[in-house]
């Protein structure tokens, strides 16, 4: 499902000079099977698709990136030191299939939670896009040409807001719908693999479309006048 001609993507942040196109990835439901609250790498499982698409992303340049909410840490589930243990043990399954994970944000606030300091509103939970603003500010990561792929509308909320194109992945885990301007993903897949080959196949055309131009260019240079030399 493609919406872009109908859409607007958000500027990305001033201020930020940047040439690294990154593929921002929620965890739960996207990268790994949603086991709710989870911090046991024993429950830890990729979702159809995964490592082939991220092998793919990463032979295409692109650096991956996690971005997770982990209310777990202010309803008091578990310690956040917990998701560092999470980050280590994914950054080893990945690596032992040759794929470099640049970085694991995540968010460990919750409004509603019990545990101070955590139980705050924040601007790094999504839909807010701040975590991946403090991605790329870090790591020189242009906005502009990178991705974000969720499975719920707060993703492509975060990532709209971030100036980021977006897919939802539709697996059943987004429940209420609540569609706006700024809630809508350029594309729709099923899993991963399929997120990938959207996203090569629009590298491709990019291409194209550049090498083109610079065609056409050419030649104007070549015959300025009526074709002549």
């Amino acid at each position: 499902m493609n919406i872009l001609s109908s859409l607007q993507v958000s500027p990305a942040e001033p201020g930020i000079s940047a040439s690294v196109r990154a593929v921002f990835l929620d965890k739960d439901g996207t990268l790994l099977e949603n086991v709710p609250y989870n911090v046991s790498p024993n429950q830890m499982r990729f979702t159809k698709g995964a490592l082939t698409a991220l092998q793919l992303l990463h032979q295409a340049n692109y650096v991956l990136i996690v971005i997770t909410n982990q209310s777990g840490v202010a309803r008091g589930y578990f310690p956040e030191t917990a998701l560092i243990e999470v980050e280590q043990h994914l950054c080893r399954q990945l690596a032992q299939v040759g794929i470099p994970l640049r970085g694991f944000y995540y968010c460990p606030h919750h409004p509603d939670g019990v545990i101070p300091p955590y139980n705050v509103a924040c601007t790094c939970r999504k839909p807010q896009p701040g975590l991946l603003h403090q991605a790329a500010a870090e790591q020189g990561i242009d906005l502009t040409q990178s991705w974000f792929i969720g499975d719920i509308l707060h993703d492509v909320a975060a990532g709209r807001a971030a100036g980021c194109r977006t897919i939802l992945l539709d697996n059943g885990n987004e429940t209420e719908w609540q569609l706006s301007q700024n809630r809508l993903p350029h594309h729709v897949v099923t899993d991963l693999r399929e997120a990938a080959a959207i996203i090569l196949a629009l590298d491709v055309a990019h291409s194209l479309a550049n090498s083109a131009c610079s065609t056409a260019a050419h030649s104007t240079c070549l015959f300025p006048l009526g074709g002549q030399p």
